[in-house]
């Protein structure tokens, strides 16, 4: 059952609002009367910042920075991360996600900010190997989880937690499945397999599945995360859980190509990846299939958000709406040709 909110508007520091998930955050909360101060480092892009925001400059390892964007400030939602299936530099991506996090929760303390929603990812939780979909009761260990981002994460929301037991942090955790719609800049991952899909580059597909939402109702969640979420709790923000034979299948349909029709052995796209990998060390471009994508894609990566839906009053639309929402953007936005 949802409590009565006592968390009503006030001034808000998103952290990430430059990006995809960070953003729809804070236009939905500037939507809903609160006033919005985002923490954007200085090379990042302002496509997504609204001329509405208040505008701190900073970065998650420059405490200072996090110091002066907390002033004044209400509540904190934490949804910058390094969010990539490969990087040259790991131990960059995991500083940025840990000590970042860490950083920000220290100084959101020291503010004494009412109110703190951390952005974790169901990619600290276990997955079910038969493709039952896993809920917020199992944990991954860090020496479990495939790759710097998904280590980074669990190692993240690991601390947040031990702050919340052993220093009262006030922080409620929310864990979004995988977000499609608008406003991609990168774009993620899964934003790249939408516009490869639409552009016709995908011939083909593995047996995988995905939990996929609408990045708006991820914001949404994160609402109701602030007003009506348990402190120490963790909410799967999830929408629907597809194969993604029927996502490319999906996209095909909204472009109006013929949907690929092979399914390819894991195994037989390693050396792939391989040499992906080996031509991303030399350009420094991200390469489309990695190891560890294809390491994760061994499970059906579908989720239960039950929870959220009982104690938050949680809603998702049909995942097709995003997908058509992410077409269109990316198809304004020159993506797509």
């Amino acid at each position: 059952m949802r409590q009565t909110s006592e968390f009503g508007p006030g001034r808000v520091l998103v952290t990430g609002a430059s990006g995809f998930v960070g953003s729809a955050i804070a236009r939905l909360f500037h939507a809903e009367g609160f006033a919005v101060r985002v923490l954007v480092r200085a090379s990042s892009p302002r496509t997504n910042i609204e001329p509405d925001f208040e505008v701190a400059t900073g970065d998650l390892l420059d405490r200072a920075s996090l110091a002066t964007a907390m002033r004044d400030v209400r509540y904190v939602i934490h949804a910058a991360a390094d969010y990539r299936l490969w990087t040259r530099h790991p131990e960059e991506m995991v500083r940025t996600n840990l000590e970042g996090t860490a950083h920000v929760m220290e100084e959101a303390l020291r503010a004494g900010v009412e109110r703190i929603v951390y952005t974790s990812s169901v990619a600290v939780l276990k997955l079910d190997p038969g493709g039952k979909p896993a809920d917020e009761g199992r944990l991954l260990g860090a020496n479990e989880a495939v790759g710097a981002y998904k280590q980074s994460k669990v190692l993240a929301e690991a601390r947040v937690r031990e702050m919340v037991e052993r220093q009262g942090l006030p922080a409620v955790i929310v864990n979004p499945s995988t977000p499609i719609g608008p406003r991609d800049v990168k774009p993620t991952p899964t934003g790249r397999i939408i516009v490869e899909a639409a552009s016709g580059r995908m011939p083909g597909y593995v047996d995988t599945g995905l939990n996929l939402v609408h990045v708006d109702d991820v914001a949404a969640g994160h609402l109701a995360a602030l007003r009506h979420g348990r402190v120490g709790e963790r909410y799967i923000l999830g929408g629907e859980n597809v194969l993604l034979s029927t996502m490319l299948a999906d996209i095909a349909g909204l472009v109006g190509r013929k949907p690929p029709r092979i399914e390819f052995p894991r195994q037989a796209i390693y050396p792939i990846a391989l040499v992906a990998e080996g031509i991303a060390q030399i350009t420094g471009k991200e390469p489309f299939v990695t190891r560890d994508g294809l390491k994760m894609a061994r499970y059906r990566m579908f989720f239960d958000d039950a929870k959220a839906r009982r104690e938050l009053g949680y809603a998702s639309r049909p995942y097709r709406e995003g997908l058509a929402d992410a077409l269109g953007w990316f198809r304004q936005a020159g993506m797509l040709k």
